[in-house]
């Protein structure tokens, strides 16, 4: 008789911690998932915020990250003492812990910490242009706990490691949104008119929307680098719009064609264009009078030939620029970072 009331109060004290377990368990559940609620109509909430600020954005983006982070931490944290399990128990597996972070953790506590300095880090913002080694380019749109995620002109989605970001060069090309000066290199034949090849290139280049005026900080110029074999070799330095420096390449594309279809247009020949043949000893004749006899014309009659009149095709790298930087505004405008 004692024995059956034993395992009856047994059975019962089974079902009863059963029973409180299972509620603790619901508990801990409810509290994660509100957490997970809140973070959601936080990043809601900042989302609509940073669409409708221009200079706080990156703010606002740092106060959503942080407060992601640590609304999560405290969920977890109230959902494991919910459980019953005391937290300042836990201290006893900080060794353990501290082997496994050094082993497999590594990677993932190297990158959390460098997205945290990045978020803090001035120098590296949401919404700024920036180029890495290896000619990697791209806006950056997301700055996470692993990874930043950068948006290049091509509309191509390239993930980063955090930590590549903090210890690897960086050009930021939209640091302080001021122009930025370009050299555009070009070359022409040996016997071009330098002053002309200069007033040539330059009404080009001002000729393009996307070039500022001169003035006394910004100043459109042509430079000659030295002397070559295939001929003269100058660059164009020049200075596009703030906006248009976010496509360096396009605007090297869009440039180059306005002043080929320029030198082109004044009979200016490029270096390639060039072709210098000199002949000795044929039938005792040297120079031009040798060029006359095998019916090549000299460089004096080919300049004084009358040009046909070319169609100038559209420069569609000019127009990629203006449609580049619409895009990137209204992108800019919409992007909203993935929440899982």
């Amino acid at each position: 008789m004692f024995e059956d009331a034993l395992q009856a109060a047994q059975a019962l004290a089974g079902s009863v911690t059963w029973t409180i377990l299972a509620k603790r368990a619901m508990t801990a559940i409810a509290i994660v998932a509100c957490a997970l609620l809140v973070v959601k109509m936080l990043r809601y909430s900042l989302d609509r915020v940073r669409g409708r600020v221009t200079n706080g954005a990156p703010m606002v983006y740092i106060v959503e990250q942080l407060a992601t982070y640590l609304i999560m931490i405290v969920g977890v944290l109230a959902g494991v003492t919910a459980l019953g399990i005391d937290i300042t128990s836990l201290s006893i597996f900080a060794g353990a812990i501290g082997v496994g972070l050094g082993l497999g953790l590594q990677g993932i506590v190297k990158e959390f910490v460098s997205g945290l300095v990045l978020i803090f880090d001035p120098t590296i913002r949401i919404g700024d242009f920036i180029e890495l080694e290896g000619e990697v380019r791209g806006e950056v749109v997301e700055i996470g706990p692993r990874a930043t995620r950068l948006r290049t002109n091509d509309n191509l989605n390239v993930v980063i490691p955090n930590s590549a970001l903090v210890q690897s060069q960086v050009r930021n090309w939209t640091y302080n949104e001021s122009s930025r000066r370009i050299h555009v290199p070009f070359s022409v034949a040996k016997q071009s008119d330098c002053t002309k090849v200069r007033d040539v290139v330059l009404a080009a280049a001002r000729g393009l929307d996307f070039t500022l005026p001169d003035d006394d900080l910004h100043k459109a110029q042509v430079w000659l680098k030295g002397f070559s074999g295939a001929g003269l070799d100058f660059d164009l330095v020049i200075w596009p719009t703030p906006a248009s420096a976010r496509h360096p390449r396009t605007l090297h594309a869009a440039y180059t064609w306005a002043i080929y279809e320029a030198l082109r247009a004044e009979g200016i020949n490029s270096a390639s264009d060039q072709l210098e043949i000199s002949l000795r000893g044929l039938f005792g004749l040297e120079g031009d009078d040798a060029l006359k006899v095998i019916h090549v014309p000299t460089v004096d009659e080919a300049q004084s030939r009358p040009r046909k009149e070319h169609e100038t095709a559209p420069n569609d790298a000019a127009t990629a620029v203006a449609l580049d930087s619409d895009r990137g505004l209204h992108e800019r405008a919409i992007e909203q970072p993935r929440h899982r």
